[in-house]
């Protein structure tokens, strides 16, 4: 199972180490392999996150996931994106931008680096309210259930998690502001940036997320319709409309996908400013996230380890955090890994408590009670 579902991150692996070599020798071996690493330890709470919204699609939109979807991640979040960046803030069109990445990285490195506030603005929004919504529903099952309790109830008021979004924003803009202004206003323009990025970040979320919701309750209505159907001897047909319901969950997976990529890309930088490096290693990374997202679905992994998928929305609450903390302080890729693995690894581990306690309690079977003869 794990070598079927594994295999093409380990083709590509295989390529992308043998690629680095050819480019630039041995010590570009080294840096793809660090960035391939990097990437899996930021993007682990991805991976978790992904496998719940996918196990509500079909086969179909599985496989267009994992190839339509890697093409997105790995050409057009590593290696496009850096440059699409650089085009619009310096204000070049896209082949100087590709030119600027090839000849000049130390310019190209301090381009994307300028565009930092824009990109963690945009992310980190899109990231908290993915995180606000999540700890603000009501579940059957709670992990921190004296947190999650409270939280809840909160949660019945109207647009809680947008209202906090845009104070976190605002106070993000305004400590931003006012650093570049006691600093003698260098940065003082970007405080607008970093406004208008974060409430496209916002709308992002809001348009993508909200369409998903609205077509995965939609397919749900049909799916208790045909249920009723074939009670009642009829038929129907919600091949459309679960087609509809895929796609929009599809792509609000890659805008999802897209910001857990911006701090690897970001992250990248300090390990390396030379572009191709950058995406064999970070797409070696992507790969592998796409891969575990499917084994974890296949497995059945987050119902059977049911605290799983709150341990990856924590994570990505403490990103979101981070990316707007970053905006004015530098944050080391480091603990941004750790984080995320701390938090998955105590939820797993919950987990693992909460199946035994429920194997005691449940006592021992009706042949583990038959005397042997």
């Amino acid at each position: 199972m794990i070598l079927k579902t594994f295999r093409w991150a380990f083709a590509v692996t295989a390529l992308g180490l043998a690629a680095g070599v050819l480019y630039d020798g041995w010590a570009a071996f080294g840096i793809v392999a660090i960035l391939a690493v990097l990437e899996i330890s930021l993007s682990f709470d991805n991976a978790v996150v992904n496998a719940g919204i996918l196990k509500k699609m079909n086969a179909f939109w599985q496989k267009i996931f994992l190839t339509v979807g890697v093409l997105i991640a790995v050409f057009g979040m590593r290696l496009v994106f850096p440059v699409v960046i650089v085009a619009i803030t310096a204000k070049l069109n896209p082949y100087d931008a590709v030119q600027l990445a090839v000849t000049d990285k130390d310019r190209y490195q301090q381009l994307v680096t300028d565009a930092h506030p824009a990109i963690a603005a945009f992310g980190g929004m899109f990231l908290l309210m993915i995180f606000l919504d999540f700890i603000f529903e009501d579940r059957d099952i709670k992990w921190l259930a004296w947190l999650e309790r409270p939280l809840a109830k909160l949660g019945k008021v109207d647009m809680l998690s947008v209202c906090i979004a845009l104070v976190v924003l605002l106070v993000t803009a305004f400590t931003f502001a006012t650093h570049a202004h006691q600093h003698g206003g260098a940065h003082a323009d970007k405080a607008q940036t970093v406004l208008i990025s974060g409430i496209a970040g916002l709308i992002t979320y809001m348009v993508v997320g909200g369409l998903s919701g609205y077509f995965e309750n939609k397919l749900e209505e049909q799916e208790e319709r045909e249920e009723e159907a074939e009670r009642s001897g009829g038929t129907g047909s919600p091949v459309k409309l679960a087609g509809q319901a895929a796609f929009f969950m599809f792509l609000y997976l890659e805008v999802l996908d897209a910001s857990f990529s911006f701090d690897g890309v970001i992250g990248a930088f300090a390990i390396t400013n030379d572009i191709v490096l950058m995406a064999l290693g970070l797409g070696i990374g992507a790969m592998y996230v796409r891969s575990l997202t499917v084994y974890l679905v296949r497995q059945g992994t987050l119902d059977d380890y049911v605290y799983l998928e709150h341990g990856a929305h924590y994570a990505i609450g403490a990103l979101a955090v981070i990316l707007m903390v970053t905006i004015q302080y530098q944050i080391n890729e480091i603990i941004t890994g750790l984080v995320g693995v701390v938090l998955i690894g105590w939820s797993f581990l919950s987990s693992v408590r909460r199946n035994k306690a429920l194997a005691a309690a449940e006592g021992p079977t009706e042949t583990d009670s038959v005397p042997v003869p």
